[in-house]
């Protein structure tokens, strides 16, 4: 016969009823004889499993008396919850009375242990246990509901507990070490078998605001995962990580907006309480839940999760203090979640405030690689031009300087010596020049500041010209200079900027010739395919390391072990002709090795006609355009304007010398000059320009604009403001004179 007791009985009862319990396990041990064992004894605090001190660790006495004999065991345990009562249980359940004894290594002797039910010492044991406890605790007048003092013990624990939680939560930024805690600590301090946290996943983003209805009928689609749980034993199955869907929850009518107004459900009985949901009551089932009492745990106004306590096996009356209890440690766990999420989130600010820190460090990092390696390129380039500007310099300064110093004795420094002195004066100074002139012209191609100009030309035309300029260089350096054209006379057309297209090639076949000892030669190649003109320059010359290949076309990079060689490829040369022919939308390439020459293949493409073209001189006014002897200089300069007014008086020009343009038109009108030479320098020069271009007694007069640089979108701007033609700086005596001589002359009327 068994106790007329459920398997784990648990009951508030006043400490002079549980003396008396601990008295009656030791009598009946006793009184029983051989074969049963009695153990008494105290157990350390277990509110917090834990090792080490704890803020949830709770000072509570535990006592416990332990009754074993081969047909009945009990256990009686008793945690003091204020100095005059004890939260008591009673367990008949052989797992967790076993558990027990291992836990705490007591001796049970071997015939003590029941092996086969038949072996029970008789219903004796279990007849003076029940009736024993029936007659104690009925003698007491303790029931479900406390008496006044009891309860006023009751609140005071429960206000310690509450009091360790809030204290852990302000402790710890760990929201899993907050919750397991906590988690331990109702348990104990509620006598559940099971205390848990679900917490919910929704696939919708948010549930619907309190007080509003839902939107839809339909069930929604959430579910939820136990994420923390304690229990009294292992005897009662873990719920750990299950995760139900709402099938069963929705049965139960507006569960959620119950929760989100934070009501505390108490379910004595499921089988009562939910007899309507077979699908509910056996769900609880599965787990052995008997009773539960339920807390919601509200974040942001939305059902974070549920504080589920489970009683098992037997019901429960839940008491008004426990509900109150359960609820405001539910409340108090939001705050933690709350406070964790806001950790959560300065932690990620944090992060990616470190991150950008980082990347901004990287960056100015290699913004200041960057600014050095500019700073050693800067370095290397003006000792570079230095060099590139040294060397004509000191042939131009040291003949000249002979010459001025033999000036006042011909005797010494015969007419053909001093001739051959101006002749290398004059080629240094060219050269120079040219420098200069590739420098700025690399430097507004590379700021994209240059426009192509381009119009149809004969490519046999281009070819021979060019192949004619440089004849002279390879007779004197007794080289093979070769034309290899393969397109026929009648498809020779081509479209492209010509101006820079000759330069292209001047350039590919100087850098040949340069580099080809005597008795060699030098190719230019050229056809054409599809829409493309393909242009080859191959040189039987002193070749190409590989290894210096990617840098050919950089400038001032040296090439080669010399430097005298690396001064004769101009600099700056290789590059700006390959940004001439990317300028087109081309490409070049390079094939070489050491001791076998060199091929350099550029491809253009042809280049679309623009719908109105306009050369510096050779579209002029259509009609024939009056000109006289006389012109007018406007420039501030007066080296500038000397050299201008004599080259032009010896070429029998009447030349008149304005310092600036106030008054120019006026005095334009009254002289009439057939030309107008005005420095671009002036900041209303193309007021003067519009201005005699509007009036009717000079708008035939031809104006040429002097300028230091000028791209070919900048000379389609000015040509629009009554510019007929620009000359460059330095001005070349020749140029100016040709450019002069070309304008049509008509005698006046």
């Amino acid at each position: 016969m068994l106790p007329a007791f459920s398997p784990i009985f648990r009951r508030l009862l006043p400490a002079v009823t549980f003396e008396r319990l601990l008295r009656f396990w030791r009598t009946l041990a006793q009184q029983t004889g051989d074969g049963v064992q009695c153990f008494v004894g105290d157990l350390p605090s277990s509110l917090n499993p834990s090792p080490g001190p704890s803020v949830l660790e709770a000072e509570i006495d535990h006592r416990f008396a332990l009754l074993v004999s081969p047909g009945q065991w009990a256990l009686l345990e008793g945690e003091q919850i204020s100095p005059h009562h004890y939260a008591v249980s009673i367990t008949f359940a052989q797992g967790i009375i076993e558990d027990f004894i291992d836990k705490q290594n007591l001796p049970v002797a071997a015939e003590a242990m029941p092996h086969r039910p038949e072996e029970q010492s008789g219903p004796s044991i279990a007849e003076q246990l029940t009736l024993g406890l029936l007659e104690i605790l009925n003698s007491d007048s303790t029931s479900f509901s406390p008496e006044p003092s009891l309860q006023d013990s009751l609140q005071a624990s429960q206000v310690k507990v509450l009091s360790q939680v809030i204290a852990q939560i302000r402790q710890s930024l760990d929201l899993a070490e907050i919750l397991n805690k906590a988690v331990t600590a109702v348990q104990k301090f509620l006598f559940v078998d099971r205390l848990v946290i679900y917490q919910f996943h929704y696939h919708q983003p948010s549930l619907a605001p309190v007080g509003e209805e839902p939107t839809s009928t339909k069930p929604r689609q959430q579910y939820g995962e136990v994420t923390y749980e304690a229990r009294r034993s292992p005897e009662i199955d873990t719920m750990l990580g299950i995760m139900t869907e709402n099938d069963c929850f929705s049965q139960v009518l507006s569960y959620e907006q119950k929760y989100l107004k934070g009501a505390v459900v108490a379910v004595n009985d499921i089988e009562n309480h939910y007899s309507s949901s077979y699908c509910l009551v056996g769900l609880l089932q599965r787990y052995q839940v008997r009773a539960k009492l339920v807390a919601p745990i509200i974040v942001e106004e939305q059902l974070w999760g549920l504080l589920i306590a489970h009683q098992c096996h037997h019901p429960r009356q839940w008491l008004d203090s426990e509900k109150n209890f359960l609820g405001q440690i539910g409340e108090h766990l939001a705050v933690a979640i709350v406070q964790s999420l806001l950790y959560s989130e300065v932690q990620n600010q944090k992060n990616n405030f470190e991150k950008r820190v980082i990347e901004r460090t990287k960056e100015l990092r290699d913004t200041l690689m960057a600014a050095q390696a500019a700073n050693l390129l800067k370095s290397q380039f003006i000792n570079n031009i230095s060099h590139e500007l040294r060397t004509p310099l000191t042939s131009i300064i040291g003949l000249s300087g002979t010459l001025l110093r033999w000036f006042d004795h011909p005797t010494s420094l015969p007419p053909a010596k001093q001739q051959y002195y101006l002749l290398n004066i004059q080629e240094n100074g060219k050269k120079l020049l040219n420098q200069i002139n590739s420098i700025i012209q690399l430097s507004q191609l590379e700021s994209g500041q240059t426009a192509l100009n381009s119009q149809s030309f004969s490519l046999h035309t281009l070819a021979q010209t060019v192949i004619h300029s440089l004849m002279g260089v390879a007779v004197k350096q007794q080289i093979n200079l070769e034309l290899d054209y393969q397109i026929n006379l009648g498809q020779d057309q081509f479209c492209a900027d010509q101006e820079r297209l000759d330069q292209i090639l001047t350039q590919l076949l100087n850098n040949a010739l340069k580099f080809t000892p005597a008795e060699g030669t030098v190719i230019l190649r050229i056809w054409k395919e599809k829409n493309q003109a393909i242009f080859q320059v191959e040189d039987t010359g002193i070749g190409i390391n590989e290894q210096q290949l990617p840098v050919l076309f950089e400038a001032f990079k040296v090439v080669g072990d010399s430097y005298t060689s690396f001064y004769e490829t101009g600099g700056v040369g290789l590059a700006l002709t390959k940004q001439l022919v990317e300028l087109h939308g081309g490409y070049i390439e390079v094939e070489s090795s050491p001791g076998q020459g060199t091929i350099f293949t550029t491809i253009i493409p042809q280049q679309s006609l623009p719908l109105a073209t306009k050369g510096p001189v050779q579209n002029k006014l259509d009609a024939v355009m009056p000109f006289n002897s006389s012109v007018i200089v406007i420039e501030q300069d007066e080296e500038i304007a000397t050299l201008i007014c004599e080259l032009l008086t010896v070429a029998n020009y009447q030349v008149i010398w304005l310092i600036d343009t106030t008054n120019a038109l006026q005095q334009v009108e009254l002289l009439q000059p057939g030309l107008i030479i005005v420095d671009g320098d002036f900041a209303d020069v193309t007021e003067v320009t519009r201005g005699i271009k509007n009036s009717r007694r000079i708008s035939k007069v031809t104006v040429f604009l002097l300028s230091e640089s000028l791209s070919s979108a900048e000379w389609q701007a000015l040509s629009q403001k009554g510019i007929d033609d620009y000359l460059l700086k330095p001005l070349q005596p020749e140029l100016l004179l040709q450019r002069v001589q070309s304008i049509p002359q008509e005698p006046l009327r």
